[in-house]
């Protein structure tokens, strides 16, 4: 499962990388990382914009202060990664990402594409998630303390025993199309108007 890479083969891919970002394309090679095997890396502060990290196997890897503006992480394994303080992911597509007890503490998310995607337990404190797509996202158990989701989709997204407490942004509109806040925890406003308008959205679900 997944292809090896060597720590030589991996800095030459980097150096590639850096001079395709800094030359606009015109030399160097986009970094194409995909189905690689990179479980517990330090890719500490590096700038992977737009490369391709596709079904990556990113588990347990530390990527504080990260910069993934753009990149390609859909279906990437991502089960208790560090990505956070200073991490900058905007626009990064990451659908379908298994993001499982991963830490994204104060990361810098917006419109990032997080459709189908899998954050069960994951830390998403301070993260600033406006304009991100968590369409049909499981999220059960995540803890979302002062996440920013200002015009953040959450269609159909799971919210079961989620902490939303402080959550900057978040409006009843935006959790009227939510598939269930069951057991979820939201600041009395918002609870209010979800048990007014929206009641069986903390019901069991069926």
């Amino acid at each position: 499962m997944g292809r090896k890479i060597s720590t030589a083969d991996l800095r030459q891919v980097h150096d590639e990388h850096k001079i395709w970002l800094s030359s606009v394309g015109e030399a160097g090679r986009c970094a194409d990382l995909s189905e690689t095997k990179l479980s517990g890396i330090k890719l500490l502060r590096t700038n992977l914009s737009k490369a391709n990290l596709s079904g990556a196997d990113l588990s347990s890897a530390n990527l504080m202060g990260v910069i993934m503006k753009g990149t390609n992480l859909s279906g990437a394994n991502m089960r208790g990664a560090y990505i956070l303080h200073g991490a900058d992911l905007t626009g990064a597509d990451m659908s379908e990402t298994d993001l499982y007890k991963s830490n994204l503490t104060k990361s810098e998310m917006s419109n990032v594409k997080l459709i189908k995607s899998y954050l069960y337990k994951a830390c998403v404190n301070g993260v600033n998630l406006s304009g991100a797509d968590l369409s049909d996202a499981d999220l059960s158990k995540a803890k979302l303390k002062k996440a920013k989701l200002s015009e953040t989709n959450l269609q159909n997204a799971i919210l079961r025993s989620t902490d939303l407490k402080g959550v900057i942004g978040l409006t009843i509109e935006q959790l009227s199309v939510v598939k269930t806040l069951y057991k979820s925890k939201l600041d009395s406003e918002l609870m209010e108007q979800v048990k007014e308008k929206h009641p069986h959205l903390l019901e069991k679900p069926k």
